[in-house]
């Protein structure tokens, strides 16, 4: 029987002789480990190969983990056997061991590999690598996540297959027989592994490679003998090749999208075939009729890595419902706390049109007219990947985000003639606030005029870049001088809706107050952005310049928790030396696990966190000298 070609043996004295005899029988090559007193000993001569571990003491040789697994990837050893005492009963090292069997698959594949949760879905317990030390890193975390969202740390790996198309076939099959496909969906708009931005049908896919894909999936299921709903993934290469990827027993997110192109409803269908009935359609009767988008609406912060966690409560909470063809699929309503012991979606989001034009320009509008506060959310994102000339023109991977945003995601760049309808909005807001206050309600005890002011010399601050801003104002119309650009801004001016439809030069736009100060700092959403403004009074401008700057934090000597989560693990202490790169701590964060590094070579300072521990986002973790 053919099992190992040559194993490692973590032991020494009679044990390490036994096992090696037993080897030498099975006609498996040997590997001995000894200290530097034992390297005359019997087992060394009886071993194939011999590697000295460390000196005598037992704590630097025989109990020397890390020079053990050096030996073991050093000789090549496919396994190793303990004997009894020493490491035979560790668990850390057996996870070690694990590990380095994770290590040997992906070799024998090929790099890169993706190594992902068995159990998993939704991008958790997910990871690429594309050398050794990637691979164990990658089996440590999926491992975890793995366990912690699915109660299960089995794990796969095969081989990755870099900037493809991810296209998957929705199927649906009864208990007697019957099966068929619903078209596709493209997912290939990823971040960390995980969906962002779905729809259906696919720009890429041709009717023949769609029915090739449908007939594959379609034959899978029937070849398990699937009844329900379920989805069939591939992976599609520039040419239109496509591989299987995974089966997914399961209603998926992105189902509904397959519902507005079909007219099929998948959950009523996944109880009917429970029930025992035959499925009620025949593949000819499954249309393409549209085009359905669907953007998942998070409660994350997409400037960091494009979405770490987000927690609070929904201070403010409307969906886009006022607008056609809109679909909101959520379980939340204003009120709702967004935790870090749950997944962060806060919605799907779906239009629909007979064209992909016009969904996407439904989604457009949806998108600015959601409103969402308490929590940070991925709405910039999400409007930026919709109105990108990549994604409208179908130039798409699963290596989009990464390739569009190299340096991350910075939200919505403004042109010229952005940023001075976004200046000129500023200031028509700020005046029809300060009109308001002035305003006097109801009976006056005392007589008093009040003269209306109709211009305004102003100074609107955006960035580091002042602007200086002239205002007039004719009925619910404001003539704005943006440095000496003409901006004509109207519109009903209601400061106690979240919502503020303006028309700027003739073009409708969508505005959202998210926060206003006494100071003139306000936050306004623009283009699915928030953009910080600041308006003053020439003499508030004047007179701003004499006040001192705040000197910014220096984050290379300090560890700050990028998001709210628990500590999983602290990988230093006070004292310790570290390398650029280095593991300092692991936060989880609504079951993901986020590895924290230093970004230069320090000594610790002090640690303030400990394993078990919540922590918030900005939190300081760990000091650097």
């Amino acid at each position: 029987v053919a099992t190992f070609d040559k194993i490692l043996v973590a032991n020494r004295g009679e044990i390490a002789c036994r096992v090696m005899k037993t080897c030498k029988k099975m006609g498996i090559q040997t590997v001995a480990v000894h200290s530097d007193v034992d390297s005359s000993a019997v087992h060394v001569k009886m071993a194939d190969e011999a590697v000295c571990v460390g000196p005598a003491p037992t704590s630097k040789s025989y109990l020397n983990m890390d020079a053990i697994m050096e030996a073991i990837r050093s000789t090549g050893a496919q396994a190793v056997h303990p004997g009894y005492g020493f490491l035979s009963e560790n668990k850390k090292f057996a996870k070690r061991l694990t590990a380095e069997d994770a290590v040997t698959i992906a070799q024998s594949i090929g790099y890169p590999v993706m190594i992902k949760a068995s159990a998993g879905g939704g991008g958790k317990g997910m990871r690429i690598a594309w050398n050794d030390e990637e691979t164990r890193d990658g089996f440590r975390f999926s491992s975890q996540e793995a366990a912690s969202s699915f109660g299960d740390d089995r794990l796969l790996i095969e081989k990755y297959i870099d900037n493809p198309r991810h296209i998957e076939i929705q199927v649906l099959a009864d208990k007697h027989g019957n099966a068929l496909w619903l078209n596709e969906r493209e997912c290939s708009i990823q971040r960390r592994n995980q969906k962002v931005v779905e729809e259906a049908p696919s720009t890429f896919l041709d009717p023949v490679t769609r029915k090739a894909m449908g007939e594959q999936a379609v034959q899978l299921a029937k070849a398990v003998k699937y009844s329900s709903a379920g989805t069939v993934e591939f992976l599609v290469d520039s040419s239109k090749n496509f591989y299987f990827l995974e089966m997914n027993t399961r209603l998926q997110v992105e189902h509904p999208i397959t519902e507005c192109i079909t007219g099929v409803d998948l959950v009523e269908q996944m109880i009917r075939v429970a029930k025992g009935y035959q499925l009620q359609h025949k593949q000819e009767e499954i249309p393409i009729n549209g085009w359905a988008i669907e953007s998942r609406v998070y409660a994350e912060d997409p400037y960091k890595s494009f979405g770490l966690p987000s927690i609070g409560r929904l201070s403010q909470y409307q969906e886009p419902l006022n607008l056609r063809n809109v679909r909101v699929d959520s379980g939340i309503q204003e009120g709702s706390d967004i935790s870090i012991y749950y997944d962060p979606m806060i919605s799907k989001l779906v239009t629909y049109g007979a064209t992909r034009a016009e969904a996407l320009a439904l989604m457009e509008d949806a998108l600015d007219n959601y409103v969402i506060r308490g929590v940070t959310h991925n709405i910039p994102l999400l409007r930026e990947i919709i109105t990108h000339p990549r994604f409208i023109s179908g130039d798409i991977s699963t290596s989009f985000l990464p390739e569009v945003y190299p340096d991350g995601f910075k939200g919505h760049q403004l042109d010229r003639g952005r940023c001075r309808e976004l200046l000129a909005s500023a200031a028509a807001l700020y005046v029809t606030s300060e009109l308001r206050a002035h305003r006097v309600l109801g009976p006056q005890r005392v007589a008093c005029s009040t003269v209306e002011s109709s211009s305004w010399e102003l100074c609107v601050e955006l960035g580091k870049e002042l602007h200086n801003v002239s205002v007039t104002k004719l009925g619910n119309t404001f003539t704005v001088l943006v440095d000496e650009e003409k901006v004509e801004v109207s519109g009903d001016w209601n400061l106690a809706s979240p919502l503020l439809p303006l028309t700027i030069n003739n073009t409708q736009r969508m505005f959202q107050c998210l926060s206003r100060a006494a100071s003139g700092e306000m936050v306004l959403q623009f283009l699915g952005t928030s953009f910080k403004v600041r308006v003053l009074t020439k003499l508030g401008a004047q007179l701003n310049s004499y006040m001192p700057e705040k000197v910014p934090e220096d984050t290379t000597s300090i560890l700050r928790s990028p998001m709210p989560g628990t500590v999983i693990a602290v990988s230093v202490k006070a004292g310790d030396t570290v390398a650029e790169g280095q593991e300092i701590c692991v936060i989880e964060a609504m079951k993901m696990q986020n590895s924290l590094t230093a970004v230069k070579p320090a000594k610790v300072k002090s640690v303030h966190c400990k394993p078990g521990e919540t922590v918030g986002e900005g939190d300081l973790l760990v000091e650097l000298e």
